[in-house]
Formats: structure tokens, C-alpha cells, sequence
């Protein structure tokens, strides 16, 4: 079902900002036994989105209302997404008088595969596309994912079931639709995305987690070499969770001390 300002429906204006520009942001929320699952976060995430990118404020009250509705009609796992446009908007990249706007709310399956990687791991392979480095949109999830669409043309091109992505300068960023994490000793690393890349909302939940154990968490420019010392590294977004990554360009990553810590402290919560 398709939900757009509350209303059913299946189509939106041609001249809305969302279709004409990417003039718009958006969260993808796991439901789990009919409950959106780190809601408040997600929430926060689209505030600040929806701040960052001067669109008017929709109604968050009825906005959670709908998610919640959606969300239970879930008895297992399911999907929510929330896409916000700026709406609707005359010829030019102008956002003058475009208050209109729209909240798009969508439900899904749950992507079965995703239990498999939990329990089993996956393989990167390691992109030669480089993200490019715009500041003013860095971390936040908006509505132009070109990048991610070539991305995932090589992913799958290569046959890869995700892929480390680097940005421009050769600094390790996120994989193609997730963030990552690497572990040395009692460190955990993860990159700094003050350049490029998105806060992925299990990844602000995994830096909470992280606070209240042994680990001390450091955020890091590093190559791909700097990556591939590690000694455990996971992925993390929020339909899949944690998932362990256990080879890399040739090498293998067997260990999964931090991941197992965090996971019994994520599935407690």
C-alpha cells in the first residue's frame, strides 16, 4: 500500500520536486512483530533531513500515526519507507513558494536473504566507482542516489553480494547500501562522514551499543589497506542489522568477537 498525505494512491504530480530534482529525503524502517523498530531514531534522522534541506515541516504526529498503522499490519518482519518531498514546484531549481510538502509512506516484504547473511556472512567485493566528496549533503539520506545506482550496476554486474566503496581521495566510506565497522583489538573503527557517505540509523544505534561495552569506538580517514588489517569487520543498515563480512579482496576475516557482543546487546533492547 502507498499512503501519500494520508491519502491511497499510486501517482504523484509530474512537477513534483521529488521526480524533478531528488528535492527530498527518506529512512527505510524494519518492522518487527508489528512494531517499527528503532522508530525514534529514524524519526530524528528525518527532522534533521527535512531541517538540512529547508523543506517545510510536515505533521510528525500524523506522520507516526501512519507508520505505526503500517506497521501493524506486520505479525512477523516487514518494511515501512517514508519519502519526503519538497512537493510540488514551478521550472527551475528555485524553492521559492514550495511548501506543499508531500509524505509518501510505503510498506514492503522483508528482504529474506538477509537472515542468511546474518548468520553466515558475506564476501565484499571492492568497488572502482569513487564517491564524490559534496560536504553539504554529506550524511544525510536525500533523495538523489545516482552514485548508488551505478553502484549497485557494478555490484551486480560482478556478481557481488555488496562491495566496500571508497571516496575520491581513496578513503574507505560505506559498502554500496550500508555502513561498515572494523575492529582491532578493543578498537572499533568507522569511517568519518563528514565529506560524503550516509549516518545510517543502525549505525547510530551501533555507536550507542558500542558505549556501553568493552570497545572504544574512534571515527577514521583510512585507505582500503587500512580496512583490510583488521581483525573483524561487520556492516551494518537498518533492515539487516549486523551482518559479518568474512572475506575481502583475497583475505579473510573469521572473527566476530565484537559483532557477537553487540548483537546480544541489539536483540535485548
Amino acid at each position: 500500500m502507498v499512503l501519500i498525505n494520508g491519502c491511497e494512491q499510486t501517482t504523484v504530480p509530474v512537477a513534483d520536486r521529488a521526480m524533478q530534482y531528488g528535492d527530498g529525503c527518506f529512512t527505510t524502517i524494519l518492522v518487527e512483530l508489528g512494531k517499527p523498530r528503532l522508530w525514534p531514531l529514524h524519526l530524528q534522522r528525518l527532522q534533521k533531513n527535512v531541517s538540512a534541506l529547508y523543506i517545510t515541516e510536515p505533521d510528525w504526529g500524523a506522520l507516526a500515526r501512519l507508520v505505526h498503522q503500517r506497521a501493524a499490519s506486520y505479525s512477523d518482519k516487514g518494511v515501512v519507507k517514508v519519502l519526503i518531498s519538497r512537493g510540488v514546484g514551478g521550472r527551475g531549481y528555485s524553492a521559492i513558494g514550495c511548501d506543499d510538502t508531500q509524505v509518501v509512506v510505503s510498506d514492503f516484504s522483508w528482504p529474506q536473504h538477509y537472515a542468511q547473511w546474518q548468520q553466515q556472512g558475506i564476501e565484499l567485493g571492492v568497488s572502482e566507482q569513487r564517491l564524490g566528496l559534496v560536504p553539504m549533503l554529506a550524511g544525510l539520506k536525500h533523495l538523489n542516489r545516482l552514485e548508488q545506482v551505478l553502484l549497485k550496476r557494478e555490484l551486480e554486474c560482478n556478481g557481488w553480494q555488496d562491495a566496500v566503496v571508497l571516496d575520491v581521495n581513496g578513503h574507505v566510506m560505506e559498502t554500496t547500501a550500508s555502513n561498515v565497522f572494523w575492529r582491532n583489538g578493543k578498537i572499533i573503527y568507522t569511517p568519518e562522514l563528514d565529506v560524503s557517505g550516509v549516518h545510517g540509523v543502525m549505525r547510530a544505534h551501533v555507536i550507542e551499543l558500542i558505549a556501553g561495552t568493552e570497545y572504544c569506538l574512534e571515527f577514521v580517514k583510512k585507505t582500503l589497506e587500512g580496512l583490510l588489517c583488521a581483525e573483524e569487520i561487520f556492516i551494518t543498515n537498518a533492515l539487516m542489522a549486523l551482518v559479518p563480512v568474512t572475506r575481502i579482496d583475497g583475505r579473510d576475516f573469521p572473527e566476530r568477537t565484537a559483532i557477537s557482543v553487540l548483537n546480544k546487546r541489539l536483540y535485548s533492547c
